[in-house]
């Protein structure tokens, strides 16, 4: 039969029961396919701990582990609760790039005081960790589909202090901001500077310990700075950062395109925060002031690294945690950050 006669055939003979066979309909994604990927670096570390609690529980989120040694215990520990452990070097810009592929959300963070104390040297460290950020930087912005870069850093203290203070731990961070700022324009967009603050466990360190004096009957801490000297800080970070971070994250369009937060869960004096921790341990204390010649030689390296950064806070007090152009630094009143546990309790569990 020809065309025109197979077109001419009555239309009853053509008979359609159901269209359900010729429509595709695709399944509804499930809540793990919804969810955020959020891949916190440094996951083993005080900080990166607490930002992997910040979402570990919460099913709109799929929380990636990056780690050097996902073999570790403290890796293993992080994949039972459900977190999804990759390895990565920040060393290693390929590896991270891989590493963050598929992210919505980056918390960075770098660890000067690990090349430091290997290196025995603050110019050598900060080199490490600023190129370490940078590295951190580049494979965020590398990141089909970045929504938010967190980039835990520290204020520009020789900017601050007019160049009377430099704190290669601080600075080597602030380097890393100024590469994003400059050299990184789309990802700025994306970037939230977190400043956290001072921890609690800071108490462990040498040049920070009470020593108990029995002739005295009481714990003493010197300190090359005044006791009157102002610290922020964010007490126990692996329990506070996280409310910071969730408000952060929460919070798009307040803290991203290059908005700095302070993560400071409360501010004391250098003498006040000895009591807090006295009250604690139910013990006795007292600050003594030695002088900075005396507290460098007293612990060499450490002193010099770790006295530079009082003395800055010393001199420049509630400056200190300020940006030299005049940006609103946000804080915890600005987000509504609640839920932080208050630094006395937070001594109470800490061991020295």
């Amino acid at each position: 039969m020809g065309l025109m006669g197979r077109l001419a055939r009555p239309r009853s003979t053509f008979h359609v029961t159901s269209f359900s066979s010729c429509i595709f309909v695709p399944p509804l994604p499930t809540a793990a396919e919804m969810a955020k990927t959020v891949t916190v670096v440094g996951a083993t570390g005080a900080q990166g701990k607490g930002v992997v609690a910040a979402f570990i529980n919460d099913p709109a989120y799929h929380v990636r582990a990056i780690t050097r040694n996902p073999t570790s215990p403290a890796a293993q520990a992080l994949a039972a609760q459900g977190a999804e452990v990759v390895a990565a070097n920040l060393d290693d810009l390929a590896s991270l790039k891989t590493a963050f592929a598929g992210s919505h959300i980056v918390f960075g963070v770098t660890n000067f005081f690990e090349p430091f104390a290997t290196l025995q040297s603050a110019a050598k460290a900060m080199e490490i960790e600023t190129q370490q950020g940078i590295n951190l930087a580049r494979a965020a912005a590398a990141t089909a589909g970045l929504e938010h870069y967190i980039w835990s850093t520290l204020p520009n203290s020789t900017a601050v202090s007019g160049g009377r203070h430099h704190v290669p731990h601080f600075e080597g961070k602030s380097a890393v901001d100024a590469y994003i700022r400059g050299s990184e324009p789309v990802l700025l967009r994306r970037t939230t500077f977190l400043w956290v603050t001072w921890y609690h466990s800071n108490y462990g360190f040498p040049m920070f310990a009470p020593y108990w004096i029995p002739a005295a009957g009481k714990h003493v801490q010197l300190g090359n700075y005044a006791p009157d000297t102002p610290i922020q800080t964010i007490g126990d970070v692996s329990a506070n950062i996280a409310p910071f971070v969730r408000a952060v994250v929460e919070q798009p369009d307040r803290t991203r395109d290059g908005a700095v937060v302070l993560a400071s869960s409360e501010s004391h004096t250098a003498a006040d925060m000895l009591q807090l921790w006295a009250a604690a341990k139910g013990k006795k204390a007292q600050f003594v002031r030695v002088s900075g010649e005396d507290f460098r030689e007293l612990w060499p390296l450490w002193g010099e690294e770790l006295g530079v950064m009082m003395e800055y806070w010393d001199a420049c007090r509630e400056k200190s945690w300020t940006e030299p152009g005049g940006t609103k630094v946000l804080t915890k009143e600005d987000l509504g950050v609640v839920g932080l546990q208050a630094l006395e309790e937070a001594y109470k569990g800490l061991v020295l």
